[in-house]
């Protein structure tokens, strides 16, 4: 079963890591506008799309995860140029001028790691995210974005980037596509500003599936309930909508989310069920609740389960 993972950074790679367990053919579309940090000093340098969300996503369809990560994640240490860059991020970037395109390179590195699954890049276009505030002020490249501080009211891109094509086969060809769960302005939506994706996503009979976050997002997504996730969603895909929504019913420890909303001013995500009605939808729920080291995430296995059960109902 073909599905088409549309994303980008820790909530995709999350995702991937339960369905690789599951026989599904996976491809993963990732989002490439990220700007910070060590990606951000290499895209400047060698004008290509970012390569730090492509790494974590080539990390968790890894078989031997644990050791890839290690290396893939190593950061120098260094008064050098070399300083604070991930081992990965390098990796790619090299791969990416030997064999001429990003998409290429990953490939290479994919005939290495011997991935469960394909990973493309949604674009080969050094692609800049803008983001309009709600005071008004427009912000350029997206660590600048989720820096800012006031609330998201669109997102869109400097240029028109030209979509990789292999993206658009990834969804002609999909029995699901599945939106991943993570930051919506800045790594999911970022994949549904293309037109000819749009275009694809409309002409296809793919279940469209969204994985929603458990936990709100500062500056993205304060106060929002599931359903206002699926609005937002909604308002960025053509004339195809959700389908399903995949959402938690499982309890969590409330020293836990006090924590979160007092530290990282994120709260639980409602399960509005009342309001999703109203938008034509299956409601896909389950306890889905996984803690790592205090920190609250998917079950990824348990996610992957239900959405095969899903697709074969």
């Amino acid at each position: 079963m073909k599905v088409a993972v549309l994303g980008g950074g820790t909530g995709m790679s999350q995702l991937l890591r339960g369905l690789k367990k599951l026989p599904f053919d996976i491809s993963a579309i990732v989002s490439v506008c990220d700007d910070g940090s060590s990606t951000g000093r290499l895209r400047e340098e060698f004008h290509t799309p970012a390569v730090g969300d492509i790494r974590k996503v080539l990390i968790s369809l890894s078989e031997n995860e644990e050791e890839i990560k290690k290396l893939f994640d190593y950061r120098f240490n260094t008064s050098s140029d070399l300083d604070g860059h991930a081992l990965g991020n390098l990796l790619l970037t090299g791969a990416a001028e030997i064999t001429g395109s990003v998409s290429d390179g990953i490939e290479l590195v994919n005939s290495l790691l011997k991935l469960k699954g394909k990973v493309m890049p949604l674009t080969e276009d050094d692609v800049v995210l803008m983001g309009k505030m709600a005071s008004g002020k427009v912000v350029m490249g997206e660590h600048l974005i989720t820096e800012y501080d006031d609330k998201i009211k669109k997102v869109y891109y400097k240029e028109t980037p030209e979509v990789n094509p292999d993206v658009l086969k990834s969804i002609r060809e999909a029995d699901a596509i599945i939106l991943s769960m993570g930051s919506l302005f800045t790594s999911i939506i970022p994949n549904l500003l293309c037109k000819e994706v749009k275009k694809e996503i409309d002409n296809s009979k793919a279940k469209i599936i969204y994985v929603c976050n458990i936990m709100t997002q500062p500056g993205e997504t304060d106060n929002f309930t599931v359903s206002d996730h699926v609005k937002l969603l909604n308002s960025y895909l053509g004339k195809r909508k959700i389908d399903a929504v995949i959402v938690n019913n499982g309890e969590i420890d409330s020293a836990i989310v006090e924590n979160y909303e007092t530290t990282e001013q994120k709260d639980l995500v409602e399960v509005d069920r009342n309001n999703l009605q109203n938008y034509n939808l299956d409601i896909i729920e389950n306890d889905y609740i996984s803690i790592e080291n205090d920190m609250i995430r998917h079950n990824t296995l348990r996610v992957a389960l239900d959405i095969l059960s899903y697709l074969l109902d």
